[in-house]
């Protein structure tokens, strides 16, 4: 089965960047995830503990973007999904920050990366 429980707009605040001021005034940041899971079971029984929590899933996001600060957003996402895998039933995770507040000088209504990964 290719089902999907999706978290949208987590919105956390971090001291993710390159630039100093980025790591001492932080932002927020917000991510999207899309984890492909076999729903069936969780479908037959009516018990949480058959399926992914996401409430569980959305500390955990909130606890990486909240923690260790790092350079690129794309080191962040891959945390993430690295975390999600290792902690959950997942088969494959999608996950996507967005950097909203990103120091860019010219007008700009995002900055996100995505990256998918899954179990080998």
């Amino acid at each position: 089965m290719d089902d999907q429980i999706t978290l949208t707009g987590l919105r956390v605040f971090g001291r993710h960047g390159v630039l100093g001021h980025e790591r001492r005034d932080g932002q927020h940041f917000i991510v999207d995830l899309s984890m492909t899971v076999d729903a069936s079971a969780a479908g037959r029984s009516d018990d949480v503990g058959d399926t992914v929590h996401y409430g569980e899933v959305a500390e955990r996001v909130a606890q990486l973007v909240g923690g260790e600060p790092v350079n690129l957003i794309e080191t962040l996402a891959v945390r993430i999904a690295e975390a999600v895998l290792a902690g959950w039933p997942v088969r494959a995770v999608t996950v996507t920050v967005h950097k909203p507040e990103a120091p860019i000088e010219v007008p700009f209504d995002d900055v996100a990366v995505t990256v998918t990964r899954g179990r080998t």
